[in-house]
């Protein structure tokens, strides 16, 4: 049984790690897709309307769900900075 005890103890930490890289992802995604929404591609080097493009490809093939909970993620730290540069 202690080696049962182990298997269930290391697998716990990596769905912990898993669970935590995840909501790094999520955040990434969600700043990602907030910044690609800002952008002005007209007004953008040629290099960076490629990037942009690229980026913006990837974050539409998340799923409904993933690209909701990945905004969602980072929607308290975007209104912070908007409340932050709105009273300049």
């Amino acid at each position: 049984m202690p080696h049962r005890d182990e298997e269930i103890t290391m697998l716990r930490r990596e769905l912990e790690m898993l669970m935590g890289e995840r909501q790094t992802l999520l955040q990434v995604a969600g700043a990602s897709a907030a910044l690609i929404a800002s952008l002005d591609s007209k007004r953008l080097p040629l290099g960076a309307v490629e990037s942009a493009d690229m980026l913006a490809t990837t974050i539409n093939a998340l799923s409904e769900e993933t690209l909701q909970d990945a905004l969602n993620a980072v929607s308290a730290e975007i209104e912070e900075e908007e409340e932050v540069g709105a009273g300049r």
